[in-house]
């Protein structure tokens, strides 16, 4: 078996990992990074993200308005219902405009604010081509700083020894190969379990089948199961994660955000029984997009259905896929495989209790239905106007949040409590520690980037210590 000695190993190739990469050559280390994709697929989820949330106080180039530290945290805080660290939250959120300046000096482009049903222009600074860019501009920057990468390359165990990495195994998978490297340091910064369908339903059972994937299917989780095996903390529930309701017809991996079903808040959600199960007008969608997953997921057959009406068709950034179209709810019933009589009443139920006011939905506006058993707060119009327009629903996992424990300086944290002193963690993998339910458009990225600059600024200090 060969062996390879280096100075800062990343484990990883998305958002989290060229972060950690970048970061600790500029603090003086060689890096090496280990892309288990090959080169086209390189990049993990962050391939198919749109936009990073940060804080800010007065407009900048790419934010309009102000969205400060305590809103930010309020965000975050009423989406995980207060199950999060309130410590690393700020300390993400107080990072977040050096990290969109940093991206920036590394060739990242922002386009200006967003405008639209989204309500992210004050909030979340979109990576101007998306996420693929962002990816390819810090991967042309790393070969510009002498980074080297090697597609490929996954690794499969660690080797911790008195609280220090000594060793990784890894396999190249281009010429079948069984590598081991020695590192100075190391940053895991590889993802989640997300694409482990064996550990989705060892975690979730049966509704796990009817799942699909948002992101890449090259995050399987080993990194995460070989921490554990090594001895380290792993924290969080294995059921939690970012799960959006996507359209039912996505691929089962690499879907990405155009998968996504925003109209939701603007019409009705049913489920294969024609029930209505959930508020579908509760808050802003960015805010309660992440919530509809795991609605769906526990829904008979992990199915249900948004249905508007023509009257809001151009209010809503339209997904992937075409919507089923009818010009009865009869009609619909039929394309969609729903009972005809449990539709029709349960639509007419709701339009009988709308409320009318104000629609707008760009605000929380005052249009809302009254006396039902579950009742729609905001956004709340007949669906009388034909035609009429459904979009079936998935549950769509983005990542998990089972994760590592790690330390403000992304050391990872053993489960003796003690600091592993040159092993570092970054991304999706220790998320856990900030979220631990819910989610905020964007966040993600933020705990990536600041983590990820984190975890490379701190290995690189580290290597000399081994």
């Amino acid at each position: 078996m060969l062996e390879i000695n280096c100075d800062v190993l990343v484990i990883g190739g998305g958002n989290a990992a060229l972060c950690a990469a970048i970061s600790a050559k500029e603090n003086g280390a060689d890096v090496l990074m280990l892309e288990s994709s090959p080169k086209a697929w390189r990049g993990g989820n962050s391939q198919h993200t749109r936009n990073l949330r940060s804080m800010h106080y007065g407009p900048t180039d790419v934010l309009t308005d102000t969205y400060s530290e305590d809103e930010f945290f309020e965000d975050i805080y009423k989406v995980t219902k207060g199950q999060t660290n309130e410590e690393f939250a700020r300390y993400v959120i107080k990072n977040t405009p050096e990290v969109v300046k940093w991206a920036k000096s590394h060739g990242v482009r922002f386009q200006s604010s967003f405008g639209g049903t989204l309500q992210l222009g004050r909030t979340n600074a979109f990576f101007l081509g998306g996420g693929k860019s962002l990816v390819n501009s810090y991967y042309r920057e790393a070969k510009k700083m002498g980074i080297k990468i090697l597609y490929e390359h996954e690794a499969k165990s660690l080797n911790i020894q008195n609280n220090k990495i000594i060793s990784v195994e890894v396999e190249d998978k281009q010429n079948g190969q069984n590598l081991t490297f020695k590192p100075k340091a190391c940053v895991i910064a590889s993802g989640g379990f997300e694409s482990n369908l064996e550990k989705l339903r060892e975690a979730w059972g049966e509704p796990a089948k009817n799942f699909l994937i948002r992101g890449t299917k090259f995050n399987q989780g080993k990194m995460l199961f070989a921490l554990q095996d090594a001895g380290a903390k792993i924290i969080g529930d294995p059921t939690q994660g970012h799960m959006v309701a996507i359209d039912a017809r996505a691929p089962k991996y690499d879907g990405g955000i155009a998968s996504r079903v925003d109209c939701v808040s603007l019409g009705i959600v049913v489920n294969k029984n024609a029930k209505r199960f959930y508020n579908e007008g509760e808050d802003f969608w960015p805010k309660r997009y992440a919530i509809w997953g795991r609605l769906v997921a526990s829904q008979p057959d992990q199915i249900g259905y948004s249905i508007t009406d023509v009257k809001v068709l151009k209010r809503y950034m339209p997904p992937l896929f075409d919507p089923i179209v009818a010009n009865s709810l009869d009609e619909l019933a039929d394309k969609i495989g729903l009972d005809k009589t449990v539709l029709k009443d349960t639509i007419s139920e709701f339009n009988a209790h709308v409320v009318s006011g104000n629609f707008d939905h760009t605000v929380l506006d005052d249009c809302h239905t009254n006396g039902l058993e579950i009742d729609k707060t905001h956004w709340a119009q007949a669906i009388d106007t034909p035609p009429f327009y459904c979009y079936p629903l998935r549950p769509g996992v983005t990542f998990t949040y089972l994760g590592v424990k790690v330390t403000k300086e992304a050391a990872v944290v053993m489960q003796n409590d003690e600091v592993c002193e040159n092993l570092f963690a970054a991304g999706e993998i220790m998320a856990g520690n900030i979220l631990s339910q819910g989610y905020c458009a964007g966040f993600g990225m933020s705990i990536g980037s600041v983590f990820g600059r984190i975890a490379g600024r701190e290995a690189a200090k580290s290597r000399g210590e081994k």
